[in-house]
């Protein structure tokens, strides 16, 4: 995740594997909250987050 998903990420990309979609947490038009494991540079889990991101800003990786 790069800052066009969101502003927290604009000096540090990640990379992450959503967990699923947060519809009991409300947010802006345009947003989502999201439960993710963010992955090191092997592909595997390091920490567990809850982010909130613009689902236009994401992009799928293999």
């Amino acid at each position: 995740m790069t800052g066009t998903a969101s502003v927290q990420f604009v000096s540090r990309s990640i990379m992450a594997r959503v967990i699923r979609v947060r519809d009991d947490l409300v947010t802006h038009d345009g947003w989502c909250w999201l439960d993710v494991y963010q992955l090191d540079a092997r592909g595997d889990a390091v920490d567990r987050r809850t982010i909130v991101v613009r689902p236009a800003g994401l992009r799928a990786t293999a």
